[in-house]
């Protein structure tokens, strides 16, 4: 057994059935699972067994999916879903040491609420929230929120910089040893140690200060998900773990290292910021049987269904106008997801896929690398990626539940361990602890002083 100092980090992205697109039809899964808390609890509590470091949930503020007509829209897997906020606050109460991450948008929520919200759950949680920051990518989530289309992708991402100014300021309100609770002076905090925000800029306008105390882990971690341009600068600037989606060894170590520098060019840690592409696993006892598992799913795929799906991984351009037996043509650009464009357009190219076998290529990672076979195969491959700069750790993606990740968490996890890559038992009490994540002072109280200081 290898002795790896450097220990690999684990995330469940858990989508109520699963990840593939027809895994809502395969006959072990749960299709209603989405609106099960039961079902979720359990989930959560399976991850926690395998000492995950976190649980991750995705979110739109809408149906994202891309359909022509209703009849198309039925044929779809989770359409509806618990609100993950609401939902990790709940299994807050059944889990002791898993991380809960829930994605929020910058672009149709304010800041304020932000901040309590993800506060309130750090709280909830003793301190193992982390909120995944996005900007979102849909028009169809634009029109429930008075719009015709989404803001251009600049302007998302200068609303989202600003947006997690005023969070994190928000965050500061109140320095850790505020509140005093004296009942014999009758002093509830100490005036000093309050700090209004009083934020006014292009998009914001926040007094503050945030009505929650300073939360446990000072920020709930910072999770991004943009591998574009603008997305890379923005996880350097702001994020403490970075999804992302890579194909190739090479394709990840020249995402880390570029991401890495740019988080240093940023004045950070690069030790502090934890990359984490997506995996989709598909684990057997023989590879023939992690095979056939796979095999089952493909069989299950509604041909609208992959078109659509391709459709929103080629960032909104229309699949089915592209003959099905050609291969994809080049793409114009896209106001939604730039990098899952990219990905899976160079994909096709370099597998030579029709548009037909690319829709059934993307059926289960959707655009993340798909690894399938026995544990030992399995390992092989994280530990490639993770000894050779990679990688920090991955998020998993179970191809349908609750199967997928019990399997990952009896079968893999055990291989893992074995081999020195991943830990026996958690670190810490806080995801922070866990992850290896310094917690942030205070800045404004930091500004303060300074203030002082030279005066």
């Amino acid at each position: 057994m290898a002795n790896h100092t450097r220990k690999m980090k684990l995330g469940a992205f858990l989508p109520a059935p699963g990840h593939h697109v027809a895994a809502w039809r395969h006959p072990n899964a749960r299709p209603n699972g989405g609106l099960d808390f039961d079902y979720y609890r359990s989930l959560a509590q399976t991850a926690e067994r395998g000492k995950f470091d976190l649980m991750f949930l995705s979110d739109g503020v809408g149906i994202r999916t891309h359909y022509r007509d209703e009849d198309e829209l039925s044929r779809w897997g989770r359409m509806v879903h618990f609100e993950p906020l609401t939902l990790l606050s709940a299994i807050a109460v059944h889990t002791k040491r898993l991380g809960l991450t829930a994605t929020a948008s910058t672009t149709y929520n304010e800041p304020f609420h932000i901040a309590r919200k993800f506060a309130s759950l750090d709280y909830l949680s003793a301190g193992r929230a982390a909120w995944n920051v996005v900007t979102s990518v849909t028009d169809a989530e634009a029109r429930n929120f008075n719009l015709d289309q989404q803001p251009d992708h600049p302007t998302r991402y200068r609303r989202a910089r600003e947006f997690m100014r005023v969070v994190t300021g928000l965050w500061d309100s109140w320095e850790d040893d505020a509140f005093l609770y004296d009942k014999a002076s009758g002093r509830y905090f100490d005036p000093e140690k309050l700090h209004i925000l009083d934020h006014r800029g292009d998009f914001f306008k926040v007094r503050g200060p945030l009505n929650v105390a300073r939360p446990p882990q000072g920020y709930p971690v910072l999770v991004q998900a943009g591998s574009s341009v603008d997305g890379q600068d923005f996880a350097a600037s702001i994020a403490e773990v970075v999804f992302t989606a890579q194909q190739t060894l090479d394709q990840a170590r020249e995402f880390y290292r570029g991401l890495k520098d740019q988080v240093e060019r940023h004045g950070r840690s690069a030790d502090h910021v934890k990359i984490m592409p997506g995996v989709f696993t598909v684990v057997g006892r023989t590879r023939a049987e992690a095979d056939e598992k796979y095999a089952v799913l493909q069989s299950l795929v509604d041909p609208k269904v992959g078109l659509g799906l391709l459709t929103d991984r080629l960032g909104g351009i229309d699949a089915s106008q592209f003959p099905l037996d050609e291969p994809l043509p080049p793409l114009p650009d896209t106001q939604g997801s730039k990098s899952r464009q990219q990905l899976v357009y160079e994909q096709a190219q370099r597998e030579g896929l029709t548009v037909r076998q690319l829709y059934l290529a993307v059926a289960g990672g959707r655009g993340h690398r798909m690894i399938f076979g026995t544990p030992a195969d399995i390992v092989d491959q994280l530990e490639e990626w993770f000894v050779n700069e990679g990688a920090d750790g991955f998020n998993v993606m179970p191809p349908y539940l609750p199967d997928g990740l019990q399997d990952f968490v009896d079968m893999v996890v055990p291989e893992l361990q074995r081999r020195g890559l991943f830990r026996t038992e958690y670190e810490g009490a806080t995801l922070r602890e866990n992850l290896g994540i310094p917690r942030p002072n205070n800045a404004l109280a930091e500004s303060r002083r300074v203030a002082v200081g030279a005066g």
